[in-house]
């Protein structure tokens, strides 16, 4: 999720990040996540986590202490998509790895089976 931060507003949006992070870190599935600040816009920042997968981050997002710690930061997040599957990515021992997607072949067109 990105931040729009102002100057007088860095140090307690910091505070803020870091206990939403710890909350979100101590969820099943998280891998791992940081807090970072734009080196060419100092007022962009960025709070960043890592899942096993999609559903692991959504069920996090209903635990009673996330919701405590992390979902009143999320309401201050820029208004643009959050969560982000990797596709391709890069680790020390293993280079460049693919992965296939955890959405469905029809994701972006399928809606709610509405039964009356």
């Amino acid at each position: 999720m990105r931040y729009r931060v102002e100057a007088d507003d860095r140090a307690a949006f910091l505070d803020e990040a870091r206990t939403a992070l710890q909350a979100l870190a101590a969820r099943p599935g998280c891998t791992g996540g940081s807090v970072a600040r734009s080196v060419d816009e100092p007022d962009l920042w960025v709070l960043q986590t890592s899942w096993t997968a999609a559903g692991a981050y959504r069920r996090a997002l209903s635990a009673p202490e996330v919701k405590v710690a992390a979902v009143p930061l999320m309401y201050r997040a820029l208004q643009e998509p959050s969560a982000y599957e990797p596709l391709v990515a890069w680790t020390p021992d293993g280079g460049l790895l693919d992965r296939d997607g955890d959405l469905a072949p029809d994701a972006a067109h399928a809606v709610p089976d509405r039964r009356d």
